[in-house]
């Protein structure tokens, strides 16, 4: 028997409960609210609702999710949604019975990461500095500080004057979780930014001397944002013959970690220069590399040489 409904909707008292205690954003409840809608209106259409859903129900709202061309990190974001809902539920004992328990998500595959060869990163650094002088210079800066560190656009745009203060050959970048890592730095990345700093000033907002940011804006964030990035990353990708489907902030620091493996970096440092906590996270980009493993297998191990037969 289902307890009486308590005053106001479960769901807007689910999205308090994830905002107050688990501190989810602004734009993770506006997303979870939108999964919870939409499991309603699945339901609905079947004479039910979210305190009356039947396991029957869910299962058949989770099996719909793989027809309707969602991306799969979408419908498993619906299904963590549904889950943590009816657990919710329950501990308000509202619910005596958590309709979603017995029901199997699919495991999700982990995607292949999209790759650019070396000569494409060659042909988008040359295209990103065509144009005018000034947003020339700040995009090609940009582009050689993504593909030269590894770093995560959010990183790459939050970077302070103050960090590369002094021609560091290495950047302190604070990544997920606020964690700090060192990020090394080539020759032609801080000749990149030795090349745009000049022109630094011509992007600050009107009436403004100072800014903090490496990459500053006239907009209302007062830097350049991940979205205006990606959007000059991909005219640069046309302008150098690339599909720009094929080309986004990531797939710069996907370029940085495979091109490391492929020239022999052992994996533990590159999970180190890309913040991984788990090489799990790493070992994806060993895809790219198989060619070059093989060749190490057979000409480094021991059972590989003199005719499969061991060295004394």
């Amino acid at each position: 028997m289902i307890p009486p409904r308590p005053q106001g909707p479960w769901t807007e008292a689910f999205l308090e409960m994830m905002a107050a205690e688990r501190g989810a954003s602004r734009n993770t409840l506006a997303a979870y609210g939108a999964d919870l809608a939409d499991l309603s209106g699945f339901l609905g259409a079947r004479g039910s609702g979210l305190e009356t859903a039947e396991p029957a129900d869910v299962e058949a709202y989770f099996t719909s999710l793989g027809g309707r061309g969602l991306a799969p990190a979408t419908a498993a974001r619906r299904r963590a949604a549904v889950r943590q809902f009816y657990r919710f539920v329950m501990g308000e004992t509202w619910r005596v019975d958590d309709p979603s328990r017995r029901v199997a998500a699919p495991r999700l595959g982990r995607p292949l990461p999209k790759v650019l060869s070396g000569d494409e990163v060659e042909r988008l650094i040359a295209a990103a500095g065509v144009g005018s002088p000034a947003p020339g210079a700040r995009l090609a800066a940009m582009v050689e500080l993504a593909y030269a560190a590894g770093l995560r656009v959010s990183e790459l745009t939050s970077l302070t004057l103050a960090a590369v203060a002094g021609d560091p050959a290495y950047l302190m970048v604070k990544g997920k979780g606020g964690k700090e890592r060192l990020a090394p730095l080539g020759e032609r990345a801080r000749a990149a930014v030795k090349a745009y700093l000049p022109h630094r000033p011509s992007f600050l907002a009107k009436g403004a001397k100072l800014s903090p940011w490496l990459f500053p804006s006239r907009g209302r964030a007062g830097r350049l944002t991940p979205r205006r990035f990606a959007q000059l990353l991909g005219e640069a990708a046309t302008l150098a013959g690339i599909d720009p489907e094929r080309v986004s902030p990531h797939v710069l620091r996907h370029a940085f970690a495979t091109h490391l493996l492929e020239g022999g970096a052992d994996l533990r440092v590159v999970q180190t220069l890309l913040g991984h906590s788990d090489i799990a996270t790493t070992q994806i980009y060993t895809h790219v590399a198989q060619d070059r493993l093989a060749e190490v297998v057979r000409t480094r191990h021991p059972l590989a040489r003199r005719g499969g037969r061991c060295e004394d």
